[in-house]
């Protein structure tokens, strides 16, 4: 793949010639007024700003639109950085900000009929799968080095990405651009599990520590002693657990997001289990079709640990939460923990981080009066089926993704626009609001050296090596949109109480194999997914399966010891690593 290195002296000599003094001198006025700190100098930001000026000179006057879903980062592109590049370049963006579900059915629909709904999308690299198949989106890198060449910046350095990984197909080309990336991670109040009292009191009942939990064991053990101990901190009722419910599509990607491999459901194997995934999807090592989800297929979506994993989610969202958290979606219950009357919560996203560390003032009760946070993030716990080896946890990587339903001239300004977000001249500063870091320069920036003893252990986790063990959707699902609609519909049957979590982890995997079945047919009779679709394996006895290398049969016992670790000695090992 080629590279695009920074030199301030070459990329003035690519632009050397004629720049309207006007965009040049709203590019000075954005460097001074908004664009800092940077990983730059500021003549290095005029000179990756004057190549922007000159690559949109063709384009100028054009009005692209792009969609992305709704979090602090990418409001700050739509709000300001939409502004600044039309000022600097003369493209006019709209950027349209919807639910991550609606952003989903549009990039479908989009795939589908083959219009240009939108000129670029931020879409989630658990897509890798769907676009390095279907072959509906841009190659990125056949584009850099054919119809993007001229518009792809020098300054784009991909090797400053910390997720191109997750955006590059089997076929070792890259479909996406990173622009925003978080983890999922484990969130608790140390301020209340630092108190003498409680530790003593949780040591007294439970035998060991209280800390951070290493297994769900020492999860539960922790919800029930906040809900149902200590039940009140400061005249405040308080809770164990946090979490969601609600029958959405953000219900489905709750579980998808490593909710079953963090139980154990999956394979062994790093960024994803093979040969089952997180999904409990099977592929063989070395192939690129799908081979089922039941267990009666080799799969494991309806495997023992799954349906531990679903029941535990239903029955510590019942126990331990806050009244009302069941009926919870995605956006409302991760900002809830504002309010500051939970101890931890076992899946929370740092893409909440900014809404985390915002003053007292404006109603986040788990800051002190300082702004210093009371809580911390941390590694998250693993069930009993969990192995060492096995994935242990889920990061979403938001990425520009360019449909060849768009028309070339649109979508080399969409390009131009997806580059200018990411690029090193703003990158420090957006990262600042939105705190979803892409670059390695960037979280190494001495202004987050300064800041990261306000954001709970953020920059810490982003600069250790741990960071890689937490991995995105793989390339063993085929389709992402079709597959992932199955997901909250027989999730929300649980959470309704309308069928059992066997039930509906059973009808969950019949689903997906019906689906893929199909996919296997379009893909015998018209190569839709370039001969990388499904092909089912023959079912077989769920006892052949368990002895033979698919999922793992039920453990007598699946509620072992609890174990914890301290948090400061956690942190530390991050730091000397």
């Amino acid at each position: 793949m080629r590279k695009y290195l920074l030199s301030a002296a070459a990329v003035c000599a690519v632009v050397a010639g004629s720049i309207g003094y006007a965009d040049e001198m709203a590019a000075k006025k954005w460097i001074d007024e908004e664009f800092q700190p940077s990983v730059l100098t500021k003549d290095e930001q005029l000179a990756e700003m004057q190549w922007f000026i000159k690559a949109a000179e063709p384009y100028k006057g054009m009005e692209i639109n792009v969609l992305s879903e709704g979090i602090p980062t990418h409001s700050y592109e739509s709000e300001v950085l939409a502004k600044a590049f039309e000022e600097i370049t003369g493209i006019k963006v709209n950027h349209q900000i919807l639910g991550e579900g609606e952003v989903v059915q549009a990039v479908q629909t989009q795939m589908q009929t083959k219009r240009n709904l939108y000129d670029a999308y931020v879409n989630d690299s658990d897509l890798i799968g769907t676009h390095s198949r279907l072959q509906l989106a841009y190659n990125l890198t056949d584009m850099m080095e054919g119809d993007f060449k001229d518009v792809t910046n020098p300054g784009l350095d991909l090797d400053d990405f910390m997720g191109t990984q997750f955006t590059t197909g089997p076929d070792g080309d890259l479909y996406q651009l990173p622009d925003q990336q978080f983890a999922n991670l484990y969130w608790f109040r140390k301020d209340w599990f630092d108190r003498e009292d409680l530790q003593t009191a949780f040591k007294e009942k439970y035998g060991y520590d209280l800390g951070v939990p290493v297994n769900w064991s020492a999860y539960e053990d922790i919800a029930e002693f906040f809900s149902e101990d200590v039940k009140e901190i400061d005249g405040t009722a308080i809770y164990g657990h946090m979490d969601y419910g609600k029958r959405a599509p953000d219900l489905g990607w709750r579980m998808t997001d490593a909710w079953l491999s963090m139980a154990g459901a999956g394979s062994k194997g790093e960024p994803n289990g093979v040969p089952i995934d997180e999904w409990g999807i099977r592929m063989e090592e070395g192939s690129c079709n799908p081979a089922g989800a039941s267990v009666t297929r080799g799969g494991a979506a309806n495997g023992p640990a799954a349906v531990y994993a679903i029941r535990k989610w239903d029955e510590w969202l019942r126990k331990y939460a806050p009244p009302g958290a069941a009926s919870y979606d995605f956006y409302q219950s991760l900002p809830a923990l504002a309010q500051g009357n939970v101890a931890q919560q076992i899946f929370w996203y740092t893409a909440f981080t900014a809404d985390m560390v915002k003053p007292r003032s404006e109603g986040n009760n788990t800051v002190d009066e300082n702004g210093n946070p009371l809580w911390r993030m941390a590694p998250s716990p693993h069930g009993p089926y969990w192995e060492e080896g096995q994935k242990v946890g889920y990061q979403d990587v938001g990425s520009w993704t360019f449909l060849n339903s768009t028309p070339l001239d649109r979508a080399q300004a969409a390009w131009l626009y997806a580059q200018f977000v990411v690029s090193k001249t703003v990158d420090v500063k957006k990262s600042h609001v939105g705190l979803t870091f892409i670059r390695d320069s960037t979280v190494n920036h001495e202004s987050f050296t300064e800041r990261a003893p306000k954001l709970g252990g953020l920059v810490e986790f982003y600069r250790s090596p741990d960071r890689t063990a937490w991995s995105p959707t793989g390339i063993n699902v085929p389709d992402y949109p079709k597959l992932a609609q199955i997901w909250w519909q027989q999730i929300g049957d649980v959470n309704s109480g309308a069928f059992t979590p066997q039930e509906a982890m059973d009808r969950l995997a019949e689903e997906m194999d019906i689906t893929m079945a199909r996919m296997q047919r379009a893909d015998e009779q018209a190569n839709v997914y370039g001969g990388c679709g499904p092909r089912l394996n023959e079912e077989k006895d769920a006892e052949w399966w368990f002895a033979n290398g698919g999922a793992k049969p039920k453990l007598e016992n699946e509620k072992p010891q609890g174990k914890t670790v301290n948090y400061d000695e956690l942190v530390a090992r991050w730091q000397t690593q």
